[in-house]
């Protein structure tokens, strides 16, 4: 017996209706909905936080303090003007909207102790601030994660619990201890080395056997691998310091085409093996080939070098990508993708070394100019005063200075991001998929790099964004040991003196940058994790 299918509504039609294709407008309405209410929702927490910062200040700061104890016979006088620059006759609440009416009005206001404007303040705070933290986060980042991920690895053994407790102990050092530490040995200790720079046999046997049992841990596999890595790696060590000590190779040092070379060559190796793995031959080939362009490249770089700047570096740096991209293209295979990504990380690490050569060149030069006599590296400030010389000049100068407060803020924020990776890693590795994903018959490294890495990386996307913002707002007591004018020293000394704009600009550009990492943190949610959609 047929059967009629007949419509619920009378006269409708059955037939299914065309889809409407949408435009571009309409597909990006949700996420632009999404912004825009988190932007919203944002600026109301920022504006709220600015008020109470401001009446905290207000009610817990005395700018008449230094008055109401002189002696001077005009002190009233004094006092009253006081008040009426500072307006300290009006309620706080309603300075707080005088405030931030000039705000809106793009006005941040005037230290009333110096005369200077706040946006000037803080326009020469935040690059010193910027090129000291930029250097420790992204290194604290990358050395954290990795050293994590092979603890995970290598759960339960010697380098897992080593991993642990120095991670333990780093994340409860005071900063600054270590700070003080660094000056006494990483300073003093290696400036007074510098004049005599020979290592003892006892000291390179020492580094060559911590090297050994370190590299051995880190590769792990059956006793018999360890041993092999662990002389492979004793005797290479022990190689390179007894070189650097008899060619007092530290007091002008260079890597050299060999040098550049070997270690190109390795990152070769290191990138191949972890992106697409050494049985992919083209990939391999490809980064290698990469690899001795760059060292056949070495001497013609040098008159690029000659009067070059930072755009000339990053232009060079865009150039070395395009042209890792171009080799691993022309090796073509099934998968040009892979040898180009493999070629163009190769062709970073590569040009990287070339950097460092040429900064190498001007050390011995720059050991011996006057106003560093033999010290190189500083304990204070952020530059040397007097000193005259070209970029690369300048560029050693700027990281002998970074070198200290960089260490300072790598070794407390490395502890941190290891555990948290470590603990991550651990979790996913025990997952399901993964279970299967071994089950299916993939390799190791696919298992570890494509499927447990990225989703290992998820909680960490919560922390890093608000870390960065954080950072920001200036090491305090990092940049007051090491004398850096940052963003934290401009709040102590604006705090010292009872200077409430200085305070509140600073407080602005860090709430505005938390802003933005927490709406940041949403967009890298779903980036790592597919079933996480920001315009849903």
């Amino acid at each position: 017996m047929a059967t009629t299918v007949t419509s619920d509504v009378e006269g409708a039609d059955a037939s299914p209706r065309p889809s409407v294709k949408k435009g571009p407008f309409a597909r990006s309405a949700p996420m632009m909905t999404f912004i825009a209410r988190r932007v919203l929702s944002s600026l109301l927490v920022l504006l709220g936080a600015t008020f109470i910062v401001f009446m905290l200040f207000s009610y817990s700061a005395d700018p008449l303090e230094d008055l109401r104890f002189s002696n001077a016979p005009n002190v009233q006088q004094l006092i009253d003007e006081r008040v009426a620059l500072l307006n300290l006759d009006v309620p706080p609440v309603i300075r707080y909207f005088m405030w931030l009416g000039s705000v809106l009005r793009g006005d941040l206001g005037t230290s009333w102790q110096t005369g200077q404007s706040v946006a000037s303040m803080l326009g020469s705070a935040i690059p010193s601030t910027v090129s000291l933290v930029l250097a420790a986060l992204v290194l604290a980042i990358g050395l954290g994660v990795l050293v994590g991920i092979v603890a995970a690895l290598r759960q339960y053994t010697r380098f897992d619990y080593a991993v642990t407790f120095l991670s333990f102990v780093l994340f409860s050092l005071p900063s600054f201890w270590v700070a003080v530490l660094l000056k006494l040995w990483g300073a003093i200790g290696f400036n007074d080395f510098l004049r005599d720079p020979t290592i003892a046999w006892y000291m390179i046997l020492l580094l060559s056997a911590i090297s050994g049992v370190l590299w051995s841990a880190i590769i792990g596999g059956a006793r018999r691998t360890r041993w092999v890595s662990f002389a492979a790696s004793l005797v290479a060590t022990a190689g390179i310091l007894a070189f650097i000590s008899e060619t007092d190779w530290i007091l002008d040092p260079s890597l050299g085409h060999v040098g550049i070379a070997v270690l190109g060559a390795g990152i070769a190796f290191a990138v191949v093996a972890l992106t697409a793995g050494l049985a992919n031959r083209r990939a391999l080939y490809a980064a290698l080939t990469t690899a001795a362009v760059g060292v056949a490249l070495k001497i013609p770089l040098q008159f690029v070098f000659h009067g070059a700047n930072w755009g000339t570096i990053l232009l060079l740096a865009a150039a070395a990508i395009a042209s890792g991209c171009l080799i691993g293209w022309l090796f073509g295979g099934y998968d040009r993708g892979v040898s180009m990504r493999a070629a163009a990380m190769t062709a970073v690490g590569t040009g990287a070394l070339l950097f460092i050569d040429r900064i190498m060149q001007v050390w011995y030069f720059y050991n011996r100019a006057s106003q560093i006599n033999f010290r190189p590296i500083s304990t204070i400030g952020a530059q040397t005063p007097g000193l005259r010389g070209d970029f690369w000049i300048t560029s050693l100068d700027q990281f002998t200075h970074l070198l200290l407060p960089t260490i300072t803020l790598i070794l407390i924020s490395f502890a941190g991001y290891t555990r948290y990776t470590r603990a991550s890693m651990l979790e996913v590795m025990n997952q399901d998929y993964i279970r299967t994903a071994r089950a299916k018959g993939l390799p190791e490294r696919v298992v570890t790099v494509r499927h447990a890495f990225r989703n290992a990386l998820i909680p960490l996307a919560t922390i890093v964004p608000l870390d960065v913002a954080a950072m920001f707002g200036g090491a305090i007591i990092t940049e007051r040991i090491f004398a850096w004018s940052g963003m934290g020293d401009l709040f102590m000394r604006s705090l010292q003196r009872n200077d409430v704009d200085p305070i509140m600009g600073h407080f602005l550009v860090i709430g505005s940058l938390l802003v933005i990492a927490s709406i940041l943190v949403d967009f890298i949610y779903a980036a790592l994790d597919p079933r996480i959609r920001v315009n849903a």
